[in-house]
């Protein structure tokens, strides 16, 4: 007579996985890029300092 096999274990699906498992990377790269745009942004503008303006024209010399 034969021997009947012996069940060593039973395969079965593992659960569906979170949101969060599956769209962790979204929202860490989303704060990222809004954390990093707010740090890297443009240097503050510089209050503009008068330039020397011309209020008459050059001599002219005669040559």
């Amino acid at each position: 007579m034969a021997k009947a096999p012996t069940v060593i274990g039973v395969l079965t699906e593992p659960p569906a996985p979170t949101w969060w498992k599956v769209n962790r990377h979204k929202v860490f790269g989303i704060g990222g890029l809004l954390i990093g745009s707010h740090l890297a942004g443009a240097p503050e503008q510089q209050p503009g300092t008068p330039r020397p303006a011309h209020t008459a024209p050059a001599p002219a010399t005669s040559g």
